[in-house]
C-alpha cells in the first residue's frame, strides 16, 4: 500500500503459495497474518508498525503482494488441533492461539478480532454484533485519516451509466398507503427547483425520474414523513437528497465555522462506512455551488479528524451510528435545529444491531420530537416487525410508498440457484470464475476469515482477488474497494458488510458462496449487480444440509422476479412449507393500530450473532 497520512505501516508482503500445517513460533519473535502464515520480525519491537519479512515456505505470492492484511500477535496454545474447513488444501482454520484485540468487547475505533479456533467447519465463531464505542480507552488508538475527496468538478459529478432496461422501471406498480398523498411528479421540471439545483441534477446525469423518485420527492417537499421501499439500484439516495437540498436552498441555509457547536439541519445515518461515504459523495453533487456543507463521519478513522470536519461547518451530517453518538457526546454537535432525519437501509437501522443506537439518538434531549421534524426511511426490504418499529420514529399519518413487491429482488438480475455441497463449493467457484474471464464479480461468504482465505486461494489460482470485511482496517477496506472499482482485482470476496447500498459500476456477477441467514440479506446481496437499468447475474450455491430453511423464501423471490424456479428447489420448499413463515407479501397497510401493517410478510430473523461489526 502507498503510505497514507497517519496510517500504520504496511511494509510487509504476505505471500500465498502453500497452506500447509502451521509452524509454532517462539513467543515475541513472529507474527501471524490472516492466512495463518508466520513472519520473522526484523527486531523484537512489539509495535503494531513493525516491518516483517516473509518466510520462504509461502512461494511467490505475486498476486497478493502488499495486500496489507493486519498482523496479529501469536501466543502459545498447547491445545492446537485441526478444525479446518473441509475442501481446502492444508486444513484452513487450524487452531492457533491468537491474542485478539479484546474479542467480543467494544473497542476504541477498531473492529473486533476473531478468535483462534473459529474455523469454517468444526468450531463456529460467534461473531458478536457490536457497534463501536469510539470513546472507549480499550484497544490501540486509531490514527488513520482518510484522503480528502477530489474537489474538481469532473470528479464530483462522476456519472453512473444507465442500462438498457432503465425505462422498464416505469412498468413497476407503485402503491402509496396513507392519507392524502401528493400527486407524483412526471419530470424534474414539475418540482419547481432552483436553477442551481437543476443545473447540478443535469451535471450528475439525472434526466428521467425513477418511480421511487416520482413519488418520494413530492411527498418530502410537502413535509410528510415517509417510509419508501424500492428495489436495489433504483435511485433511492437521490429520492431523499434532492427535496432536502431544495428545502435548504429555499430556507437560505448556510454553513458557518464560527460556532463552538455545530447544529446540522439534516442527519443521515446508514449502517456501513462505505455506504455513508457514498451518500456523502452524492450529496456533494446536489449542493455544488451553494453555501450548504455536507460532512461525513464514520468509525475506523481518527476521532479528531471527524471533529475537525464537523467544526468547519455542517448542514448535512452523514454518519454511522457509533461515531455520530460519540461526537454528540463530546458536545461538538447539537441537535436543536434538526429538521430532517434520514435512515437509509432503515430495516437494518431499526433491528437488533442498531435499534438501540437509533433510540438513543431520537431520545436525546436536544433532538426535536417526531412532530417537530421530518423523518424519512428508505430500503429495499421492510420486514413486518420493522414496519411496526417505524411507528416510534414517524408521525402518525406518515406515507408508505412501495415500488413493486415489498422485499422483491431486482428483475434485471438473472438468478441461478445451484445445488452445491459444502465440500464442492471451492471447485465450483473456480470453474465459474475461470469460465467468465475478467468479469467484475462479488463473492459473498459467511465468515470474515473465510473471506481472506478464499481471496488468497483465488490469487493462488491466478485469479486476482481482494477481500473486505469488518476485521480489516479502514485503510485496507478503502484500498480493497479502490482495487475492485479500478479492475486491478476483478474479484471482491466480501462478508455482509458489503451487502447493502454499495453502488459499484460494472459489477456483472454476484456469487453467494454461502447463503445468508435471511432472505432480506439475499435480496440486498444480489442487488450489487443489475443496477440503474443494467443487467446482471447472480449465482447461489445451495447446500441442502444447511440452506433448506431458505427454500420457500427463494421460491417466492424467484417467482416475483419472473425467474425460473428449479424443480428440486420447489420440492425442498414444499418439505419446509409447514415450518416456513415466509408467505406472499401483502403491501396493504392498516393505520390506527388496526391489524398488521404487512400481514403475512417476511419474517425478520436478525440476531446479535448474525452480523459482524458494521459501523
Amino acid at each position: 500500500f502507498p503510505e497514507r497520512p497517519n496510517g500504520p505501516s504496511s511494509d510487509f508482503t504476505p505471500n500465498v503459495g502453500s497452506f500447509g500445517a502451521l509452524r509454532r513460533p517462539n513467543r515475541g519473535q513472529h507474527t501471524q497474518n490472516h492466512f495463518g502464515g508466520y513472519y520473522r520480525s526484523k527486531d523484537t519491537d512489539e509495535s503494531l508498525n513493525r516491518q516483517c519479512q516473509p518466510m520462504n515456505r509461502f512461494g511467490s505470492g505475486r498476486n497478493f503482494a502488499n495486500r496489507g492484511f493486519q498482523e496479529r500477535k501469536v501466543v502459545e496454545d498447547s491445545s492446537s488441533q485441526n478444525s479446518g474447513f473441509k475442501g481446502f488444501p492444508g486444513g484452513f482454520g487450524r487452531s492457533v492461539g491468537i491474542k485478539d484485540e479484546q474479542r467480543d468487547r467494544p473497542q476504541s475505533g477498531i473492529f473486533l478480532g476473531s478468535g483462534g479456533r473459529e474455523a469454517f467447519g468444526g468450531c463456529t465463531a460467534a461473531y458478536k454484533e457490536c457497534n463501536e464505542e469510539i470513546g472507549s480507552e480499550r484497544g490501540p488508538k486509531v490514527t488513520y485519516v482518510p484522503p480528502p475527496p477530489p474537489e474538481d468538478e469532473q470528479a464530483i459529478f462522476a456519472r453512473y451509466q444507465t442500462g438498457i432496461n432503465f425505462n422498464k422501471y416505469d412498468e413497476n406498480v407503485v402503491e402509496v398507503s396513507g392519507l392524502d398523498p401528493p400527486a407524483p411528479l412526471l419530470a424534474f421540471e414539475e418540482a419547481n427547483l432552483s436553477h442551481t439545483l437543476n443545473m447540478n441534477i443535469a451535471k450528475a446525469g439525472y434526466s428521467k425520474l425513477t418511480p421511487v423518485q416520482k413519488y418520494s420527492i413530492p411527498i418530502i417537499l410537502a413535509g410528510r414523513d415517509l417510509m419508501a421501499c424500492a428495489q436495489t439500484g433504483s435511485g433511492k439516495t437521490a429520492a431523499f437528497l434532492l427535496p432536502i437540498v431544495a428545502h435548504m436552498m429555499r430556507d437560505g441555509v448556510t454553513a458557518s465555522s464560527f460556532k463552538e457547536q455545530q447544529e446540522p439541519e439534516c442527519i443521515i445515518v446508514a449502517p456501513t462506512r462505505e455506504l455513508i461515504n457514498q451518500i456523502f459523495l452524492e450529496a456533494r453533487k446536489f449542493v455544488y455551488g451553494t453555501c450548504i456543507r455536507p460532512v461525513v463521519i464514520y468509525g475506523g478513522t481518527q476521532t479528531g479528524h471527524s471533529i475537525r470536519q464537523v467544526m468547519q461547518g455542517c448542514n448535512i451530517l452523514c454518519a454511522t451510528p457509533g461515531r455520530l453518538l460519540d461526537i454528540i457526546g463530546r458536545e461538538k454537535i447539537g441537535l436543536q435545529k434538526v429538521k430532517y432525519l434520514v435512515l437509509d437501509e432503515a430495516d437494518r437501522m431499526l433491528d437488533m444491531g442498531f435499534g438501540l443506537d437509533m433510540k438513543k439518538l431520537i431520545s436525546n434531549p436536544s433532538m426535536p420530537p417526531k412532530d417537530k421534524r421530518q423523518t424519512l426511511m428508505f430500503s429495499a426490504t421492510f420486514p413486518e416487525e420493522v414496519q411496526r418499529l417505524a411507528g416510534e420514529f414517524l408521525k402518525t399519518h406518515y406515507l408508505f410508498v412501495v415500488v413493486g413487491h415489498v422485499g422483491g429482488a431486482c428483475s434485471d438480475v438473472q438468478q441461478n440457484i445451484l445445488q452445491v455441497p459444502q465440500y464442492s463449493k471451492r471447485d465450483k467457484l473456480i470453474e465459474i470464475l475461470q469460465s467468465t474471464g475478467h468479469e467484475r464479480t462479488m463473492v459473498f461468504v459467511d465468515k470474515k476469515k473465510k473471506a481472506d482465505y478464499i481471496a488468497a486461494f483465488l490469487c493462488q489460482e491466478k485469479i486476482p482477488a481482494t477481500s473486505i470485511h469488518g476485521d480489516r482496517e479502514q485503510r485496507e477496506r478503502e484500498i480493497a474497494l479502490q482495487d475492485f472499482r479500478s479492475g486491478k482485482c476483478p474479484v471482491l470476496v466480501a462478508t455482509s458488510v458489503a451487502a447493502r447500498g454499495l453502488d459499484i459500476e460494472n459489477v456483472q456477477r454476484v456469487i453467494n458462496f454461502d447463503l445468508p441467514p435471511t432472505i432480506e440479506e439475499y435480496v440486498h446481496r444480489i442487488g450489487r449487480t443489475g443496477r440503474c437499468g443494467n443487467t446482471g447475474k447472480a449465482v447461489c450455491f445451495f447446500d441442502n444440509s444447511t440452506d433448506g430453511h431458505l427454500a420457500p423464501s427463494l421460491v417466492k423471490v424467484l417467482s416475483d422476479a419472473q425467474q425460473e424456479v428449479p424443480v428440486w428447489l420447489e420440492e425442498i420448499a414444499f418439505g419446509f412449507q409447514g415450518e416456513s413463515l415466509f408467505t406472499s407479501v401483502n403491501t396493504e397497510k392498516n393505520y390506527g393500530g388496526r391489524g398488521n401493517m404487512n400481514p403475512g410478510g417476511m419474517k425478520m430473523s436478525y440476531s446479535a450473532n448474525t452480523f459482524e461489526s458494521w459501523d
